[in-house]
């Protein structure tokens, strides 16, 4: 209700689809933020985007990423997903981890429980990571797993078949199960992991947006499983109902070991 009452309350010709309905009653003001970011506004808008329209925007919106990680208290898993979307490809999202540091917290407030206010590396909680195409990415520091390791990052809560057979195709040297698709694309650009194979219909247009934009603003790739680019303009259909395939580096690698049977499983 926040997100989105915010956005269209100063957006108002803006498109925004969210995973929840939005809200139809007045919403709280207090649930309002009409506030900005200064840090952002300092950076030039990369001139390709300077006479876009508002009218011509579709912004995508998960407000809760990883929801069965959250009710099972698994919190790092968890993001607020933001996508924006020109003429049906995001060129500028926001991933924000609300509990990023929540474990050096919780163990932070055990050793000091009279003073909350301690600083230090681990006191702060949550972050926000953001990029724009052309611009770049912010709030992360940029890390690659080493060369020649095959580190598979996938879904920890629907798992199938087909999963695992893309998997096991390619030969990784460890598969990290993890929920949501902006907590996976985090671990691609922090180092964890080196390729994002989900090998199902399942995900949404607004687990990918923003994730993809932050993704491709350093380098790397995101697409269905058959190569092909997502579309994100206010038609499409919501699920990504070819699954998703995305690095950092080495693409081709991981896309040249899809078998055959996933492809002629999974139709775009």
């Amino acid at each position: 209700m926040s997100i989105c009452s915010s956005l269209a309350r100063k957006f108002p010709k803006l498109t925004i689809i969210g995973e929840e309905d939005l809200p139809s009653e007045e919403v709280d003001q207090e649930l309002i933020e009409d506030g900005q970011w200064e840090e952002i506004l300092k950076q030039p808008c990369p001139s390709q985007y300077r006479a876009i329209k508002e009218e011509d925007l579709v912004v995508w919106v998960d407000p809760l990423d990883g929801t069965k990680e959250y009710t099972e208290g698994l919190l790092d898993n968890v993001t607020v997903l933001i996508g924006i979307a020109y003429e049906g490809k995001a060129i500028a999202g926001v991933i924000n981890q609300p509990y990023y540091n929540y474990q050096n917290n919780e163990k932070r407030k055990l050793r000091e429980p009279r003073n909350e206010a301690k600083a230090g590396p681990d006191a702060v909680l949550g972050r926000t990571i953001w990029g724009v195409l052309g611009l770049g990415a912010f709030g992360f520091q940029l890390k690659e797993v080493p060369a020649g390791k095959h580190i598979i990052t996938t879904t920890r809560s629907h798992n199938s078949k087909l999963v695992t057979d893309c998997i096991t195709a390619m030969n990784p040297d460890d598969v990290l199960r993890v929920g949501g698709a902006g907590n996976k694309i985090i671990q691609l650009i922090e180092g964890k992991a080196s390729a994002y194979v989900f090998a199902s219909p399942g995900c949404k247009k607004w687990d990918t947006c923003a994730p993809e934009v932050i993704l491709h603003a350093v380098g790397g790739k995101l697409t269905d499983i058959h190569g092909n680019a997502l579309q994100y303009n206010k038609e499409v259909k919501h699920m990504n109902s070819a699954g998703v395939l995305a690095t950092l580096r080495n693409y081709d690698y991981y896309a040249s070991r899809v078998p055959e049977s996933v492809k002629n499983a999974l139709v775009p």
